[in-house]
Parts: structure tokens; C-alpha cells; sequence
């Protein structure tokens, strides 16, 4: 007789939310606090930061747009975080 199938749950998806932003940069604080608040509420949801000042490449792509909020890489939003659109994106990204 054969053992019962093995049932697997449903795997999570994960997201990673980047700030790009630069120190003294009001907005980017603004920015930063939305983010943790909506990662911290978010299963599958990381949190990293990324200084311009540290990194050329991306110093050369965003010094006129920051803070810059990518989800895996690719660019959410600008200058502003709307946090009930991230919350949104987010719960699209790691269903």
C-alpha cells in the first residue's frame, strides 16, 4: 500500500523593497519611515538601502530622482511613497 501523497502548502513569494537615497536628504527620511512601516506589515517583504553616494552606477541613474523605491530591482516610484500603493505592489509581488 502507498503512503497518502505528501500535501505542500503554498510557498510565498518574497520581495525586496530597495530606497535609494542619499544622506540629508529630507524625502528620502520621508520615504524610509513609509517603507519600514509597509515592509514591517508585509509577509515576504525585506527592507535594504542603497546610498548614491556609495555607488557610482547608481549615482549616474537616479542623482535627479531620489529617493527611489525599487521592488525587485525594478523602479516603484519616485521622490514620494504612497503607502497604500506600496502595500498594494507589495501584496502583488510575494502572492
Amino acid at each position: 500500500m502507498l503512503p497518502p501523497p505528501h500535501r505542500v502548502g503554498r510557498v510565498s513569494a518574497t520581495a525586496t523593497v530597495t530606497l535609494v537615497s542619499k544622506p540629508g536628504c529630507h524625502l528620502c527620511d520621508a520615504a524610509r519611515d513609509i517603507v519600514l512601516a509597509v515592509v514591517a506589515e508585509t509577509p515576504g517583504a525585506r527592507f535594504e538601502e542603497s546610498s548614491i553616494t556609495d555607488d557610482a552606477e547608481l549615482f549616474d541613474r537616479f542623482v535627479e530622482e531620489i529617493p527611489v523605491v525599487l521592488i525587485n530591482g525594478t523602479v516603484h516610484n519616485i521622490w514620494r511613497v504612497d503607502a497604500d500603493r506600496l502595500r498594494g505592489a507589495l501584496q502583488e509581488a510575494t502572492a
